[in-house]
């Protein structure tokens, strides 16, 4: 058992031996071997160019003008004539109200109106005021003849040819007959009066029947409701067979104008002055901006100055601004998120560099450049603003060089790398 032992020591030991100069021979014959590939990289050119400084603003887009559509008269609904959500035009048919009843009071205003003007008309012809007239003109007539007689007796009087009886009845009758000339003319002015006021009267009627019959028609008209506005309608508020009007006007639907619409955000002081200076921008409607979508796309229309608010906050120095972006396909709606941009100046000969090429350590930011012997050095660097995808360089760099935008992880400053470009980019 003990040889058994002996003997397997010695196998071990000398296939050990065997391994240990087989790994040594190997060591020898592989001593030449090439040295690992340099690792591949990604590089972009620095560039330099006049680019322009752009600041954004959060706001809200609004329209120009938002209608409620409002039942004024009292009805059943009867018709919807629009589709919801759809454009809609000024003075398109949207709802009708059953008119019946409007219909009939337009038919009683007329009848109310045609006997007041009957009225008017017999009032006018003034058959009392005539018969006062002729009534004077007979009592003026006895007066003459009465004033005659009376100056016809006077001298035969005196020269004893009638009696004073007789110069006492003509006096007596010349008297009578100036109080009937009296009586005829406060007749007459009496008649003449109530005349008058029969015919105001009755033109006071007219007028009033007349106005009666404009009311009926106008809540006639508001049986069938136009749009104010053209726009986009919203939902209906109501459906067919609804009694609409009934507690005071029932809101139906709410339009909204479309042609274009706004956006109301807020705006350093400063900031505006350098909007508004004159220069490239020409005037504060002359500076354009950019509104950038929910799903950051740049919205294809710009946007211009519209309004400007009176007054400065004085708690935060900014003040409202308004600007109005064509809106003719529709495509933006009331109450989007909306961020704007715009450019007050312009940067010339701006160097730029990848943002995702710039790294940051310890509040420094730096670059691996990639010279032109592919040999990677890292360079600390100064930006400024941002400039779509890359940054504004004021110190560190220049036009040309180039800068590892993907694999840094892959790659230390005095390393040999592959540098290759990503496809699409020049």
């Amino acid at each position: 058992m003990k040889s058994r032992r002996i003997i397997g020591s010695s196998v071990v030991i000398a296939t050990a031996g065997l391994l240990l100069g087989s790994a040594c021979g190997g060591k020898g014959e592989h001593a030449t071997a090439s040295p690992a590939p340099a690792p591949t990289v990604v590089v972009a050119e620095v560039t330099q160019q006049t680019v322009p400084i752009y600041s954004e603003f959060v706001g809200q887009t609004a329209a120009n003008e938002t209608v409620e559509v409002r039942a004024r008269a009292q009805g059943m609904l009867e018709k919807i004539l629009f589709t919801e959500g759809a454009p809609v035009r000024k003075g398109q048919i949207l709802f009708q109200i059953q008119k019946s009843e409007y219909q009939a009071r337009v038919l009683v205003a007329k009848a109310a109106l045609g006997q007041a003007e009957a009225e008017l008309a017999e009032s006018k012809e003034r058959n009392a005021v005539v018969q006062a007239e002729e009534l004077l003109a007979r009592a003026q007539t006895n007066l003459s003849l009465a004033h005659s007689n009376h100056e016809r007796y006077r001298p035969l009087a005196k020269e004893k040819a009638v009696t004073e009886i007789d110069l006492d009845t003509a006096r007596a009758a010349e008297d009578a007959a100036k109080t009937e000339v009296n009586a005829a003319q406060a007749t007459l002015k009496n008649q003449t009066a109530a005349a008058k006021y029969n015919i105001a009267k009755a033109s006071a009627a007219v007028e009033s029947a007349k106005a009666d019959l404009a009311l009926a028609n106008i809540n006639l008209t508001y049986c069938t409701i136009y749009s104010p506005i053209s726009g986009i309608i919203g939902l209906q508020e109501v459906n067919v067979g609804n009694l609409v009007g009934k507690d005071g006007p029932t809101l139906l639907a709410t339009i909204s104008s479309s042609g274009s619409l706004d956006v109301d955000f807020n705006i350093s002081e400063a900031y505006l002055l350098k909007l508004t200076k004159t220069g490239q921008a020409g005037s504060r409607r002359g500076v354009g901006f950019e509104l950038l979508l929910s799903d950051n796309t740049v919205y294809e229309h710009q946007g211009r100055f519209s309004v400007v608010d009176r007054t400065v906050d004085p708690r935060t120095g900014t003040i409202k601004v308004r600007a109005s972006f064509p809106n003719a396909s529709n495509r933006l709606r009331p109450g989007q998120f909306a961020r704007l941009r715009v450019a007050a100046e312009e940067v010339a000969d701006a160097v730029l560099v990848p943002q995702v090429a710039v790294q940051e350590l310890q509040s420094a930011k730096y670059v691996l450049v990639v010279g032109s012997d592919n040999k990677v050095s890292q360079r600390t660097i100064q930006v400024g603003d941002r400039y779509e995808d890359s940054y504004i360089v004021t110190e560190g760099l220049k036009a040309g060089e180039r800068v590892v935008t993907e694999g840094v992880q892959k790659v230390r400053p005095g390393m040999v790398v592959n540098p290759t470009v990503k496809a699409g980019s020049a």
